[in-house]
């Protein structure tokens, strides 16, 4: 099961699909894989930066959707004040 978690002033927020697979046919899989791109994409035009999180490793930070990461984590924009 892959991740997408969003942080924010509420705390964070997860969303979940699996990954998709060569030869396998899943309306309910690719919708899900859609609308965690969709929300990546919102995000991102509001400024978030994006990682892509593996165990045992830094997290790197990606700008496009990657629909096989295990899990990615979305960091608001940090405003100082």
């Amino acid at each position: 099961m892959a991740r997408l978690r969003v942080m924010s002033w509420r705390g964070d927020s997860t969303y979940e699909w699996t990954p998709p697979r060569v030869g396998v046919i899943d309306p309910e899989a690719e919708a899900a894989v859609r609308e965690a791109e969709r929300i990546f994409g919102e995000e991102r035009a509001r400024g978030a930066t994006a990682f892509r999180v593996m165990p045992g490793q830094l997290g790197e930070k990606i700008d496009t959707f990657d629909p096989n990461a295990e899990q990615i984590i979305m960091v608001p924009r940090v405003a100082g004040g």
